[in-house]
């Protein structure tokens, strides 16, 4: 896969971020209903190759938050109270934290994400606007606030869940992603696959998931009423993949987000942000 940059996307993020630079614009947009309303997808996911878990584990992902000037803080403050309501015992989330500014990220920590802490962890992967605008100082900020940013690597939950590994590769485009190392000493876990694009599914080769989350899609972020995009994000499965569960053979379920924020422009139509809820079992 190619690491080309594409640098009229990234002139187009900076050059809107710009002209919308005034908060105001994102939050007029907000309370007109521009930007969608915040939705609760729940899912359930029945393992069934290995050792029972203890008791069900309750994830929540959120991805594509695009902090900035095109996507209103109200937003994220409603997500996060989302999440904590939700009482999940692990968030995922799955990059693009900010849309053109790498310090924007502060806007969505201060929102919410830094005061509360789900008990077996928070965990992330890097996207492309991440990459575009800074990524080392965006996951610098994500671990100060006790987020663990996987960058092809995987991390084992403590007790009850000591069989579950959270798999997170770099941003299949714009990282140094490398499934090999990921995916290292997990063999025999259930893996939880997080990748900031269903472009990661490419790169998996004989490697399976148990369970997958994947962004960067915005469910198409304007679409016409059938759900259909109208414009595609980038990347040879974002069309296909665009939201939503699918069943990958010889993988595993794999569930893309519509993500929170706006990139672009701020308006969402036909797609709303989106927080995704699902409950891992073990299948007698």
């Amino acid at each position: 896969m190619s690491k080309k940059v594409p640098r009229l996307q990234i002139l187009i993020a900076k050059v809107t971020e710009k002209l919308l630079a005034p908060a105001f614009v994102a939050r007029l947009a907000y309370r007109w209903g521009w930007q969608g309303e915040l939705t609760v997808t729940t899912h359930d996911v029945a393992l069934r190759s290995h050792p029972a878990l203890a008791r069900p584990l309750r994830i929540a992902f959120a991805s594509d938050f695009h902090a900035g000037p095109k996507t209103s803080p109200e937003l994220f403050v409603q997500l996060f109270q989302h999440v904590q309501r939700a009482n999940v015992d692990v968030l995922l989330l799955g990059g693009d934290y900010i849309d053109a500014s790498s310090d924007c990220v502060s806007v969505l920590i201060e929102s919410g994400l830094a005061r509360w802490q789900p008990p077996f962890g928070v965990f992330a992967v890097l996207g492309n606007h991440d990459h575009w605008s800074g990524a080392e100082p965006v996951a610098r900020h994500l671990t100060a606030a006790g987020v663990r940013v996987l960058i092809n690597r995987s991390v084992q939950l403590d007790p009850p869940f000591e069989n579950v590994r959270i798999c997170g590769i770099d941003d299949p485009w714009m990282g140094a992603r490398d499934i090999q190392t990921a995916f290292e000493h997990t063999t025999g876990s259930i893996r939880v696959f997080l990748t900031h694009s269903p472009d990661g599914l490419l790169l998996l080769g004989h490697e399976s998931f148990d369970v997958g989350f994947a962004g960067h899609t915005h469910g198409g972020q304007v679409t016409f009423a059938s759900g259909t995009p109208i414009i595609t994000a980038g990347g040879p499965l974002a069309r296909q993949y665009s939201r939503g569960r699918f069943e990958i053979p010889g993988k595993g379920p794999l569930f893309v987000s519509r993500g929170v924020g706006c990139s672009t422009l701020p308006v969402r139509l036909n797609s709303d942000p989106e927080l995704l809820l699902c409950t891992l079992y073990s299948q007698p």
